[in-house]
């Protein structure tokens, strides 16, 4: 996953919405700082000892995006520093994608098919010192409900019709219907302190006050993050090192020798040329993950209205070649919306295997020739990687392609919400939010996507895509739920209006022996989670 929904330049709210995965997330390097950072912080350090024993070195791949309101932000960066700072009711695990109790006491009670109650752990308190009440719990759910602040994660909730305090540890929630994975989809709202939002909402999104395991201290776009862990913590994750300096490091080569050098003890994104090579110094593993390099199209600007044409250019692409030669292996050709590896897996009624011949008839029929593209592409390095590739195989067929290649923020801001481009190759992976198949699909097929950035919301076949998908919400049947997923999938897949071309590996690096209990995650970011630091 890279940046999960970037920024489309327009007003701070929207901004806000769209920064960042992701996908992801833009990768516009906003001036969020508080005073100092890693770097000039006398905890850490950067020689090669990696800093003192009580603190966890680490560097992200991607630049800081926008601000942490976990109401708003995406970015790569705020999502992985909120899995520490801020919890939700029930959280899902990062690296096992298991839901588990964080602020919950125990596990959502069932008043019956729409009315369940959550009681709150004894003794949370926020950051700051502040108990964590149910005026808080409501509070966090309504703003993302309330239409007025775009909140990005209110496409998550379309069975929730409302919460209400109980007693100040309980709160109780109604739904529009019975939903079966309402425990889980819990964890994509995170519970924020009613006073500090309230009396100051620009300052909270900067620096924002939780109640996990650590609190966040500094944060810069030159310095990277700071957290210092919350000693009041009471919850089941508690922090087992005394401090946390991460590194932004967009460069690859740059995150590589932090970690050779000694100067981080882990990293993502370790580039697929330097594994082998890593691998002599640290722990190397590749997690097949949910992300995702798609193609998307303008569907209102000609001949991509066009569902033949669409298709065309997904045959004619080499995905083998592509994965061999730019991924060196680590990805799996698209035969679905999802990875094989996904539990509710299904093969798309639409494969598009690599069939010149057919994508040449197919823009014949269409009536098209002497066709020039754009293809926009983010700069995230895999995805440079597979740009020229990508070029290759439409010039084979006769498409005269010319690349468009520029960090994520700008793509999308200046190109795609402006409905300004006519393809687009990019990284997304909405699994750091939840892995079932209603959430993913929810991401890219319903509200902002198809709304603003495909442009293809109004057509028949998208609004089916968003009825099977309600449909399927309502559904207590496992097997009758997975059957309308995969009709939605189905449809997804011929329609080609966004869909993905594979699903990769990634690769992380860590000093196996220095991070006691680290796990790599199959999504973006890093996990320091239950990691002690030796």
């Amino acid at each position: 996953m890279t940046d999960l929904q970037p920024g489309r330049g327009l007003h701070r709210r929207d901004f806000l919405r769209y920064s960042g995965l992701l996908g992801a997330a833009a990768a516009i390097t906003a001036g969020v700082s508080a005073c100092g950072g890693p770097s000039s912080t006398g905890s850490g350090g950067s020689g090669g000892s990696g800093g003192s024993k009580d603190t966890i070195q680490a560097a992200l791949a991607y630049a800081l995006s926008g601000g942490f309101d976990p109401m708003t932000s995406s970015s790569a960066v705020a999502v992985a520093a909120n899995f520490h700072v801020l919890e939700s009711l029930v959280d899902l695990d990062p690296v096992t994608r298991r839901p588990y109790n964080a602020l919950a006491k125990a596990a959502p009670v069932k008043v019956d098919d729409t009315t369940y109650r959550v009681a709150i752990r004894d003794g949370a308190t926020f950051h700051d010192g502040s108990k964590v009440t149910a005026d808080d719990v409501v509070f966090s759910f309504e703003r993302v409900l309330d239409p007025t602040n775009a909140s990005l994660f209110v496409q998550f909730l379309p069975f929730l019709d409302g919460v209400k305090k109980v007693d100040d540890s309980t709160v109780e929630f109604a739904l529009k219907y019975a939903f079966a994975l309402f425990a889980e989809r819990l964890a994509v709202v995170r519970i924020v302190p009613k006073k500090i939002v309230q009396a100051d909402q620009k300052k909270f999104d900067a620096l924002p006050v939780g109640s996990g395991p650590y609190r966040l201290t500094a944060a810069s776009a030159t310095n990277g993050l700071s957290f210092a862990k919350y000693d009041a913590y009471n919850g089941p994750r508690p922090a087992k090192a005394a401090r946390m300096n991460w590194l932004l490091l967009a460069d690859p080569s740059a995150r590589v020798t932090a970690l050779q050098s000694g100067r981080v003890q882990a990293i993502e994104a370790v580039p697929y040329l330097n594994a082998d090579e890593l691998k002599r110094s640290a722990t190397v593993e590749a997690v097949q993950s949910f992300g995702l390099l798609f193609l998307m199209f303008n569907c209102k600007a000609r001949p991509f209205d066009d569902v033949r044409v669409r298709q065309a250019l997904h045959y004619a692409l080499d995905t083998d070649k592509l994965i061999k030669t730019a991924l060196l292996g680590n990805a799996a050709a698209a035969t679905s919306f999802l990875p094989s590896a996904h539990p509710d897996y299904v093969q798309a009624s639409t494969v598009y295997g690599y069939d010149p011949a057919k994508a040449r008839q197919l823009l014949s029929q269409a009536g098209v020739s002497g066709l020039k593209v754009e293809l926009v592409t983010t700069d995230t390095d895999f995805v440079k990687d597979c740009a020229p590739l990508i070029k290759q195989s439409w010039d084979a067929i006769g498409v005269a392609t010319s690349l468009n290649i520029g960090q994520s923020g700008g793509q999308y801001s200046n190109l795609v919400d402006t409905g300004k481009y006519q393809v687009m190759a990019a990284p997304g992976d909405p699994s750091v939010f939840g892995n079932d198949v209603d959430l993913l699909m929810r991401w890219f097929y319903v509200g902002t996507w198809p709304e603003h950035r495909s442009y293809n919301a109004s057509t028949p076949e998208a609004k089916k895509v968003v009825g099977l998908l309600d449909q399927a919400a309502r559904e207590a049947d496992d097997a009758a739920r997975k059957k309308l997923w995969g009709q939605a999938i189905d449809i997804v897949a011929e329609q080609a209006a966004l869909y993905p071309i594979l699903h990769r590996k990634l690769d992380t690096g860590w000093k196996a022996d220095r991070l006691p209990g680290f796990r790599p995650m199959a999504t973006t970011g890093l996990s320091f989670l239950n990691v002690g630091r030796a």
